[in-house]
């Protein structure tokens, strides 16, 4: 799919999507106790920004790239009204650039291109974290995408991110109580060295 098809793709999606104010993805919200009390933060792949606005609520300075410019623009209209600052940046980051040794935080939620992976761990300061989470092939629900391209294979984030120290990492996998449990996702913080 071209840039220009993915971006229309997601403006459409984006334009269509509730306007109440998103959650930060579950990784963020139940391990936001590792996040260093300042800093400078990526939400990768923002969407609509809730991480990156629970970032800002912490007290880190916060840039955000979605491919999406209505994304990027209700996200900016979200964190006016809240009084945030996010310096929320159109980017398609398959093309883009990362700068090196930037962040000390990259969240990256629902989104999944592997050959950012070194890129990725390269934008982080050392001792820099990265919470990671997104969709697995074994995933009992049908939300999320259904191209195996865009799941993760089991116990992938941990090969992808091996360079990291793993400070987390969860995934239920298809074992046990079924109806218990995190099952469609793979839940990751790493830490660079």
């Amino acid at each position: 799919m071209s840039a220009e098809s993915l971006r229309e793709k997601w403006d459409r999606f984006y334009s269509s999507s509730p306007s109440h104010e998103l959650e930060p993805a579950t990784v963020l919200a139940e391990y936001g106790h590792l996040l260093p009390n300042s800093g400078l933060a990526l939400d990768l792949a923002c969407g609509l920004g809730g991480n990156a606005l629970f970032l800002a609520r912490r007290g880190l300075r916060v840039t955000a790239w979605d491919i999406s410019p209505v994304a990027i623009d209700r996200l900016e209209a979200l964190a006016g009204r809240s009084a945030l600052t996010i310096e929320a940046d159109v980017r398609d980051v398959d093309l883009a650039p990362f700068p090196h040794e930037q962040f000390d935080v990259i969240v990256v939620s629902r989104f999944l291109i592997r050959s950012l992976a070194g890129a990725i761990v390269d934008s982080l300061k050392p001792g820099g974290l990265l919470f990671y989470q997104t969709f697995v092939r074994e995933k009992l629900s049908p939300a999320g995408p259904s191209n195996p391209d865009y799941l993760l294979a089991e116990n992938e984030l941990l090969g992808l991110f091996g360079g990291l120290r793993v400070m987390v990492y969860r995934e239920e996998g298809r074992i046990g109580d079924l109806s218990l449990g995190r099952r469609d996702e793979a839940y990751f913080v790493g830490q660079k060295r």
